[in-house]
């Protein structure tokens, strides 16, 4: 097993980044970058679901993804405990790991991988390893894992203060196998209420989803078996874009590609960006307004024939331009048959490259009375 950097190393980044961020005058006394948007209320980091997921709503401009191995001698129920006690505390701004930083509206989300599901139980939903697809350049060290550990925030400096001090926590009982940061846009205006940022290709994104309370319950929470209820599954591919080759094509090419009108989010069917595509709709002489190869298409629920998945992706620059891909969904089948049809003829995958994968089940809720994880490994 590779043991990646130490723990030392971990908390010599974060102090770093501390530094880095004074030294440059841009943090104010309250601990919010200056010119930054004031963040909205911190969503609890208790309940019958983690924070970090569904709320909050829009999510914060900033992540740090860490994808860990735990040891094979650690008992899993005390670290997860470890972990939320940890989670509550930074929270809360009462850990003095966040070296004074005010906490915002920090989450922290914590997942385990099908090697740890299948230690409770192999028929628990989480238990299934994703498979390999086309397109796919992945290192063995950056497929799969045992441990995510998901942290948001409007403040750029939190995500890796709070992954250090959450990484302490656990000590040697993990070994990081890959990170990644990654940056939201502001969101466009989509109608109903919501908003969705941009990618580096210019398109909103994430505009279709589970994003009414029944529509997350029949979609986004597994409300069975008990060990399971109020968590979900979560999926990550980080993808390398090919932002030279799409610029090169026409502003009409570019659209087709997505299906959709690049400066309004609005699909070439009309209506609004929100209210989704209309499949059905063709031109007079027979064409779909949509492509039959448009992402929008290829991608959509009901031409792949399964749920909606909530996606929460970043832009992110390094090792190279691309996206983190975030999918929330409550049945693995959601995203690995969507993106077997897209494989297919979706127009978007030529300028793409996956070169990290993995998929977690992420806990449900939790508070100081029911540990994080005590449903799976009770008598953390």
């Amino acid at each position: 097993m590779n043991r990646g950097p130490s723990r030392r190393t971990f908390l010599g980044a974060a102090g770093a980044a501390v530094t880095a961020g004074l030294a440059v005058g841009c943090e104010s006394r309250s601990g919010k970058p200056h010119g930054a948007p004031a963040p909205d209320a911190p969503p609890p980091a208790t309940g019958g679901h983690q924070a970090g997921v569904a709320e909050p709503r829009d999510a914060q401009p900033n992540l740090l993804a860490v994808v860990a191995d735990i040891d094979d001698t650690a008992a899993v129920g005390p670290l997860l405990a470890e972990l939320g006690q940890t989670i509550l505390a930074l929270t809360a701004g009462v850990d003095p790991r966040l070296l004074g930083l005010a906490p915002g509206d920090l989450t922290v989300t914590i997942g385990i991988g099908p090697r740890i599901v299948r230690l409770s139980d192999p028929s628990l939903p989480g238990a299934a390893d994703l498979p390999p697809f086309s397109r796919e350049e992945v290192a063995d060290r950056e497929r799969g894992g045992d441990l995510l550990v998901q942290v948001c925030a409007s403040d750029p400096l939190l995500p890796s203060v709070a992954a250090a001090a959450l990484l302490d926590r656990a000590g040697d009982r993990v070994r990081e196998r890959w990170r990644q940061s990654g940056r939201r846009a502001s969101g466009v205006a989509l109608g109903e209420g919501r908003t969705a940022p941009r990618n580096l290709l210019g398109f909103v994104d994430g505009i279709v989803g589970p994003h009414t309370p029944a529509e997350q319950e029949r979609d986004l929470w597994l409300s069975a078996p008990p060990p399971v209820a109020g968590g979900t599954i979560v999926v990550l591919r980080r993808m390398e874009l090919d932002l030279r080759r799409f610029a090169g094509l026409s502003i009409q090419d570019q659209n087709a590609v997505f299906g959709r009108h690049r400066d309004t989010g609005v699909p070439l069917s009309g209506g609004s960006a929100a209210a989704g595509p209309n499949l059905g709709a063709k031109t007079p002489d027979g064409r779909y307004l949509v492509p039959a190869d448009a992402h929008a298409r290829r991608a959509h629920s009901s031409v792949v024939g399964v749920g909606l998945m909530l996606r929460r992706s970043y832009s992110v620059d390094e090792p190279a331009p691309g996206l983190l891909f975030i999918s929330f969904q409550n049945d693995l089948r959601t995203f690995t048959a969507t993106l077997t049809h897209m494989e297919h003829s979706d127009a978007l995958l030529p300028f793409t490259r996956t070169t990290a994968s993995a998929t977690f089940l992420v806990l449900p809720g939790f508070d100081r009375r029911r540990q994080l994880g005590s449903t799976l490994f009770p008598g953390g």
